[in-house]
């Protein structure tokens, strides 16, 4: 490992060599950790030698500001990277080591085995449901004095609890305001992180009731989550009663773990709430299918399947339905799917890299696919980079579950309040929703400085989406600068979607105040729907914004959709007059080397040429300084010119 690389991807480089080995000397001296398919988590990751093996490991680790762990390239994991932050002295680093690809982060579960399915008949195949086979941890319930089930009431609430080794029961004589006035809760256990658990347990209340799943939590203070339920999962309880099922993923490892209903909003006075054959146990990690499917990719890409929102419509081969309440899919084929194909993966409704409430983090060289949510998503997050990274067949996951029917997924999504974070020389295809998007739907949200630039897109149903609500909130200086943007609206979910679009700007109802958004010197080239989309921005909207020096191309269908306007391309011009924008963009076919084989490099003879003006970066998506002749090129590359 090359120490002054490592401290110039992480912003140090101008403290010398001199100054980076005093630093090595000192106490705060940055750790490289390294992680391999072939490590040990059992090994100290600060060598590739001893390097880590899982993301589990890497996602227990406390990480310090200039801390980086490098990913050995040619190398896969499965999971869902869980980002620490640095801090204003300096971020921490995912990055990669080694020769050959980058290295791949995977949001999916592989079927391929022929034992993976199990035939329901009439061409219907199933995956097999989850097996809980660790020790029971949940311990008899009893009276304040037991290791079991304890009642805690607090806020005016008012309720008492009895129980014996078959379960318990929570009467309520004064309901809260609050769901934590009433809370029902077991003694400590241990979790492991990554491990899911399976709750089961029968329940009836005299009232009708929605009863929510308990929340694994710390048992002290801070009482902070320990892991997260899946599906969504709330249950009606009535008089009759019922059996009930949840799952949790224990987010980290810990001895003090509790489950913890909140019932001070759920029992109303005078209900009474049993539950009863309470387990909760940790299942074999057999790959099951913890949460939702929103995509089943084929042999290496060369298909998908089609979800299907009930098990009723399972009619043609490759439709697929995700029984929430089982956590397993069922896909109609007419033989076991693993013997009719080399590879099945099936994409699971989580963010590849969940940077939720995380700052001052780099990502540099890492490929992500197959996550059914986001690729890099979490809300309230700056100072974010994300670079020459590779992020491909995202999203399609279920975002509400229940009866709610909402597919989603983006490639980089900044949720809520953002600022100052960075995207650059990415390449983004097959997404579900927008390859690149910052957006958020208050109550009061801040998002400013935020810049794309150099990247280059393609199949995604948008390029760039913006939205920031409402008028409270507050956008400023977002830069959308010199990105290749191909082909929006041709990637496999177009045709699955309730709302097929393919645009490439899709800026939907924006009433928060904004200044300084700019889009300048981009290639925009073919779009199912309209190339600019922003058919509810009012005319002192469209006015704030600062676009130039794009070149487009879309020789059907609408190319802008504004303001309640619409212009073909052949009426560029008049849209033009009617905005005051655009003076010096292009609608020229960009002139690329190989579409099809997604080589957006310029040819010789491109209008994109020389088109531009001020340099987003010094280099391009390549490296290539810039400006390369008189003036920068449109889009991600910068044409070499010959010595």
């Amino acid at each position: 490992m090359n120490p002054v690389r490592l401290w110039e991807k992480n912003g140090l480089a101008g403290l010398g060599a001199l100054g980076i080995l005093l630093l090595a000397a000192s106490p705060g001296w940055a750790v490289p950790y390294h992680v391999a398919a072939a490590g040990s988590d059992a090994a100290d990751g600060r060598s590739p030698e001893t390097a880590w093996a899982t993301l589990d490991r890497v996602n227990a680790a406390e990480l310090a500001p200039g801390d980086s762990v490098l990913f050995r390239r040619g190398d896969r994991w499965r999971g869902r990277l869980r980002a620490r932050s640095g801090d204003e002295t300096a971020p921490v680093t995912y990055g990669a080591y080694g020769e050959g690809e980058k290295p791949v982060l995977m949001g999916s579960v592989a079927k391929n085995r022929p034992e993976d399915w199990v035939d329901l008949g009439n061409g219907v195949w199933s995956t097999l449901p989850p097996r809980a086979d660790g020790p029971e941890l949940l311990r008899p319930s009893g009276d304040g004095a037991s290791p079991g089930w304890r009642l805690h009431t607090e806020g005016g609430a008012s309720a008492r609890m009895t129980g014996d080794d078959g379960g318990l029961r929570v009467e309520c004589a004064a309901p809260g305001t609050a769901g934590s006035h009433i809370q029902c809760y077991t003694a400590s256990f241990p979790v492991r992180q990554g491990a899911v658990y399976r709750l089961s347990f029968r329940a009836r209340s005299s009232a009708p009731v929605m009863l929510e799943a308990p929340t694994l939590m710390r048992s002290g203070p801070p009482w902070s989550s320990y892991g997260a339920a899946g599906a969504h999962p709330s249950f009606s309880v009535g008089a009759a009663g019922g059996v009930f099922t949840c799952y949790h993923t224990a987010f980290q490892t810990a001895e003090d773990a509790r489950l913890t209903f909140f019932l001070g909003t759920v029992l109303p006075a005078g209900a009474a709430l049993s539950l009863e054959a309470l387990s909760f146990r940790e299942c074999a990690a057999d790959g099951f299918l913890v949460n939702d499917v929103g995509n089943i990719i084929f042999d290496g890409e060369q298909s998908c399947g089609v979800k299907v929102w009930e098990p009723g419509d399972l009619d043609a081969p490759g439709e697929y339905w995700y029984d929430e309440a089982a956590h397993v899919v069922r896909l109609v084929s007419p033989a076991n799917p693993a013997a009719l194909h080399t590879e099945i993966e099936c994409a699971v409704r989580e963010h590849l890299i969940d940077q939720g409430n995380r700052h001052h983090v780099v990502y540099d060289g890492l490929a992500l696919r197959y996550g059914a949510a986001h690729g890099i998503g979490g809300g309230n997050v700056h100072h974010i980079t994300a670079r020459n990274c590779d992020i491909s067949w995202i999203g399609g996951g279920d975002q509400m579950g229940g009866d709610k029917t909402v597919r989603f997924g983006n490639g980089i999504e900044f949720w809520g309040t953002a600022h100052d974070c960075l995207v650059e020389r990415c390449r983004l295809w097959e997404i579900y929703d927008a390859a690149l998007t910052n957006q958020s739907g208050g109550p009061k949200t801040p998002q400013r400085n935020i810049t794309y630039r150099y990247n280059v897109i393609w199949n995604s149903e948008y390029s760039f989406e913006y939205w920031n609500r409402p008028e409270a909130s507050e956008t400023e200086n977002i830069r959308f600068e010199h990105n290749t943007c191909f082909d929006a609206g041709s990637g496999w979910g177009h045709a699955q979607r309730p709302d097929p679009s393919g645009r490439h700007l899709c800026f939907y109802t924006s009433p928060a105040r904004a200044r300084g958004i700019v889009i300048r010197g981009n290639i925009f080239r073919g779009a199912l729907g309209n190339a600019f989309y922003a058919p509810t921005w009012p005319r002192e909207a469209l006015d704030a914004l600062e676009m130039d020096r794009n070149c487009w191309w879309q020789p059907e269908g609408d190319l802008v959709s504004v303001d309640g306007q619409r212009y073909p391309m052949a009426a560029f011009d008049d849209y033009r007059r009617d905005y005051a924008k655009e003076p010096h963009s292009l609608t020229a076919e960009p002139g690329v080397e190989n579409a099809a084989a997604r080589d957006y490099r310029l040819t010789s003879d491109s209008p994109c040429v020389d088109a531009g003006d001020a340099p987003a970066a010094e280099t391009d998506f390549e490296g290539v300084p810039v400006p390369q002749g008189a003036a920068p090129d449109i889009g991600a590359h910068e044409r070499r010119k010959s010595l």
